[in-house]
């Protein structure tokens, strides 16, 4: 009976290890990829985002991410942010028609982002870096699909190029995605809407200053009645003096 009963916790040990092994083996590619920070901004809009970079290999280093920007949404402005050890090229390429920044056209703009390690600043294993970058403004599309290659120390190239499809499981090497949604409307009150809330106050204030007035006038009534009555109360009951 102990025997069946051991038998039967170790069956069960191992299908526990078994779905957990399971569960990690599917979950551990898919947050090993290139990905974006934050992944989702608002249309229109500039924002400070980072391209992630985690380090797959047991033996090699991370030393080269070429980042493509989607030509079906061209950005204005592409700014990079310096990261210690690691230059950055950027390449262009025309657009037609052109893209309006603050009030001006430009028939130019950023393509590819390069960041190559120099001397042993790689990505080493087990570790990631983060290439951030100010973007804007964010085109009128629902998101935006950034093509990254990944290479390594020993000449292997990761190409995290695959587009999600709606609906769809998550591909086995993924692009990076950043949703974009429409900007929220103004709230701000209307200039009609403001007037009549100053004459609302004011006749507020009006009534309840006469109300105020009409209190006090009563308050004073019935004080006077009161002091009268009983000034009449001690006349009354004074002694009168004899003759």
């Amino acid at each position: 009976m102990i025997r069946h009963r051991r038998t039967a916790s170790a069956v069960a040990a191992l299908a526990l290890g078994a779905v957990a092994t399971a569960v990690l083996g599917f979950a551990a590619p898919a947050s090993a990829h290139v990905t974006v920070n934050p992944q989702e901004a608002s249309q229109g809009g500039y924002g400070r985002f980072a391209f992630r970079v985690p380090n797959e290999s047991d033996t090699a280093s991370t030393t080269k991410l070429e980042v493509v920007l989607p030509e079906n949404a061209p950005v204005g402005s592409v700014s990079t942010m310096p990261v210690p050890g690691w230059t950055v090229t950027v390449q262009k390429r025309k657009v037609d028609p052109p893209v309006e920044v603050h009030g001006s056209q430009l028939s130019e703009v950023v393509s590819r982002l390069t960041w190559t390690a120099t001397g042993d600043a790689g990505v080493e294993p087990g570790q990631f870096q983060e290439f951030p970058v100010s973007m804007g403004p964010l085109p009128q599309v629902e998101t935006m699909v950034f093509k990254a290659l990944q290479t390594y120390s020993d000449g292997n190239v990761q190409r995290w190029i695959e587009e999600p499809l709606p609906g769809g499981e998550e591909p086995e090497s993924p692009a990076p995605v950043l949703a974009l949604t429409a900007a929220a409307p103004s709230t701000a009150p209307t200039g009609a809407a403001a007037p009549q809330a100053d004459d609302d106050d004011d006749d507020a204030t009006s009534d309840g200053v006469a109300t105020g007035l009409a209190i006090a006038g009563l308050v004073a009534g019935v004080g006077g009645l009161l002091l009268g009555g009983l000034a009449f109360s001690r006349t009354r009951r004074a002694p009168t003096s004899s003759q």
